[in-house]
């Protein structure tokens, strides 16, 4: 049975009462904040990240953050709506720089192995060569033992950061950290003989 929100349903109730609401535990007051400001938490998730996919991902940590974090809200701070766009924001641009951090380390890690060729005097044999060794890469990561390949497929090709491995895996930091240096000086051995 759901709560009513308001005795007279012509006056709408305010985002602060929707709020205080949520923060006591209201579902029907979290579905209403939610119905009114998705939109627009949306909206400012994808302006930041242009991807839909991650910009409905932050948008549900944001409604999650906003069930979890309401009864700290504080009025004196500022609307409701302008918290939730900031914390969409914020969680956005963290996004954002989680995955360019991620795809530099892939960079870093494929040039680590296989310096990156010079551009404009690369002839169509090299770009076909260029292909042929990251191949070679690839097939050499099956080459490690399990707990390496493991931890280099879900970093550098699966994105994920080092503590998010760890997490994964429940798995120490130190050790997956290890793992991933180790599974690197072997790629090096392994592909530098193929090549």
């Amino acid at each position: 049975m759901s709560k009513k929100l308001s005795t007279n349903p012509s006056e709408p109730i305010d985002d602060v009462e929707l709020i205080r609401r949520i923060g006591s535990g209201d579902y029907t007051g979290f579905e209403e904040f939610y119905r009114r400001h998705i939109g627009l938490v949306f909206s400012t998730a994808f302006k930041i990240l242009n991807n839909s996919s991650d910009a409905e991902d932050v948008t549900q940590e944001v409604m999650f953050m906003i069930w979890e974090k309401s009864p700290m809200y504080d009025v004196s701070r500022g609307k409701p709506l302008n918290w939730a766009v900031t914390m969409t924001r914020n969680k956005a641009i963290d996004r954002l720089r989680s995955v360019q951090r991620r795809l530099r380390l892939n960079d870093d890690a494929l040039n680590e192995i296989i310096p990156e060729p010079r551009r404009g005097n690369e002839s169509p044999s090299d770009q076909v060569n260029t292909g042929e060794k990251h191949l070679v890469v690839r097939s050499a990561v099956l080459k490690l033992n399990s707990e390496q390949r493991q931890v280099i497929e879900m970093s550098y090709f699966g994105g994920l950061t080092q503590l998010e491995i760890s997490s994964r895996l429940n798995t120490p930091l130190g050790t997956v950290k290890a793992r991933i240096r180790r599974g690197m000086i072997r790629l090096k051995k392994i592909v530098g003989s193929a090549l």
